[in-house]
Formats: structure tokens, sequence, C-alpha cells
């Protein structure tokens, strides 16, 4: 048989395509981890680990700071339940709200507690308003149950945002008489203790002239319902008056549901106290805080008089210039 062609030695010593060299240099598995990955990871983690240092740092320099600064300021400026030291402290501002509202939050499963805790505190706002003259208190409360409580109870959504406040305004009013007695004596001012659609009350004032407090405290306890879905019913309301012809779409306008809101929930505040570390509105109603001063400490925990007097302050220090 014959032999098969000899290839010429200049095929032989040919070289493989560029191409071939360049697939095979890319298909070289590399490790995942490199030298150069690896110590790219350890830079990004110190720097990371360095930042969270700092950052750490300084927010536990800054609460240490904060809250002596703030238990510092709680004895300085105690009002000793005297009327006449908190007739002092704000003697000097320029101006005061005529309308304070205040947002307060129920903590913990033990419902006895906070309850006992919730009301002592609406108490102590209301006394420490009638001592500044100011005759309009209005206090948010979002809900009469924890999360915790609600998820092991399995409670409505309904009783949810009805507000514990709200259902014993008789109990509210009794402690803040009581706590009107422990700083004014027996002459003090009258109290009024009300919810929106609810009934009022009241106590006529005791004294005739009592310094700067008002004739007539009026304290306005608020729920979530009182909020958007308070807005929610107002606009079905006019819907359906509309639709009956009672009312034109011309007449529906924002001074018509600012008078009704007004009217049905409350007018709205000058000045809003929220007594946590940062502004948390809790679903306060949205329509009644267009224009209102918000005031908060950081890194406070707590209602306590020096974040009334400061937020005070805070208002008759800022200009309101409504849009201007």
């Amino acid at each position: 048989m014959p032999s098969p062609p000899e290839q010429s030695p200049s095929l032989k010593a040919q070289a493989p395509p560029k191409s071939w060299s360049k697939k095979k240099k890319q298909s070289r598995p590399e490790g995942r981890f490199g030298v150069r990955n690896f110590l790219k990871n350890q830079l990004f983690l110190f720097v990371f680990m360095v930042m969270h240092s700092v950052f750490s740092l300084y927010l536990r320099i800054r609460k240490a700071w904060h809250t002596v600064g703030y238990k510092v300021a709680s004895v300085v400026f105690y009002h000793h339940r005297t009327p006449e030291l908190i007739e002092r402290d704000v003697k000097s501002l320029n101006k005061k709200p005529s309308h304070v509202s205040a947002v307060l939050k129920m903590e913990g499963e033990s419902r006895a507690t906070e309850l006992e805790r919730l009301v002592n505190e609406a108490a102590d706002l209301a006394v420490w308003s009638a001592c500044a003259g100011i005759p309009m208190l209005s206090i948010y409360e979002k809900s009469g149950t924890s999360t915790v409580a609600i998820a092991r109870r399995r409670l409505t959504e309904v009783n949810m945002k009805a507000g514990i406040l709200k259902r014993y305004l008789p109990q509210i009013h009794q402690t803040i008489i009581q706590k009107f007695a422990a700083y004014f004596g027996p002459q003090h001012p009258g109290l009024s203790v009300t919810a929106p659609h609810a009934e009022v009350v009241a106590s006529p004032s005791t004294g005739t002239h009592i310094g700067s407090a008002p004739r007539q405290l009026k304290v306005l306890l608020l729920s979530f319902n009182d909020g958007r879905e308070a807005m929610v019913d107002l606009a079905k309301t006019l819907a359906e008056m509309s639709q009956k012809a009672k009312l034109t779409p011309s007449d529906i306008q924002i001074d018509l549901i600012d008078a009704e809101l007004s009217e049905g929930i409350m007018p709205e505040p000058e000045l809003l106290l929220l007594f946590g570390p940062y502004v948390e509105l809790q679903g306060y109603p949205p329509w009644q805080i267009r224009l209102t001063e918000i005031f908060c400490l950081a890194d406070n925990h707590g209602v306590g008089y020096q974040v009334f007097i400061r937020g005070l302050r805070k208002y008759a220090a800022a200009q309101m210039r409504h849009g201007k």
C-alpha cells in the first residue's frame, strides 16, 4: 500500500492561530478569591469597621451628653409644683401658643400600668399648660393596646385605633383636678375634658384670680381614627351632599374643609410636643399640623418639664413666615 504523504517541515513548525491562544488563556479558571480580591475585601472591611466604630462612639457620646444635660436641666428648672416658678419661666417669652398639642405613646404589655402612666402624664401636661397660661391642650394617643398584646389577643383594627385615653374621660378629669389642687391649692382654674363626638366632663373655676393661669383649661383627647379616617368620612359626606344637590362642586373649597375639620375634631395647634428621641407622628391628624411648630429633643425618652419649657422657648423664637 502506498504510505501517506509526509507533512512538510514548515507545516509542523507552524504556530497555532492567535485566536486559539487567546481562547486558551481566557478559559484558564482563576480562583474566586485571589490575592488581590482578598486584600481588596479586607481593606473594605477595615474601612467599614473604622467608620462603624467612629459612628457608634459618636452616638454613645452624644447620648451620654444629652442624658446628663437633660438630668441637670430637670433638676435646675424643676417646677416644685409651684405655679409661680412656671410663670417665671414663661414670663420672658415674647409670645406663647394658645393651643399646645402633645403625642403620648403606650408601651409595654401591662395595660393597667401603662394606663396609669398615660393618665399621670396627661395630668402633668394639663397643669403645666394651666400654669403657663395656655388655655387649650390636646393630647394624641394612637392606640389603647400595644402591638404585642394585639397579636396575642387578636384584637380587631377598630379597637386598635380607638385610643385608650378617650375611654376614661371622668378618671382623667379627676386626676387633673387633684393635680390642680396640689399646685394651686383650693383656688384653681376650671377644667373641661372632652374628645371628638364625646360628652364634655367639666368643672368650674374655684378662684377669682390665679396669676396668669387661664380661667378655664380645655383638654381634648385624640386617637388614630380622628385623623385620616375623619378626612375620608368628610370627603364621603361632601360627595353625597353634592350628589343630592345640597352642595355644588364650587362650594367645596379649602375654607369649608378647614372649618368642618376644625369644628368636628379640633382647631390647628400652634405647637406640637413630641417626647421621643425623633419626630414620629404615629398617625397624628395630618390636616391639623399644616403650620404647626413641631418640637422634640434628641435622645430624650419620657415626658418631662424640661421638654415642655424648651418647646415653649423654641416656639417663642420661631419666625412664622407662612410661605412668604
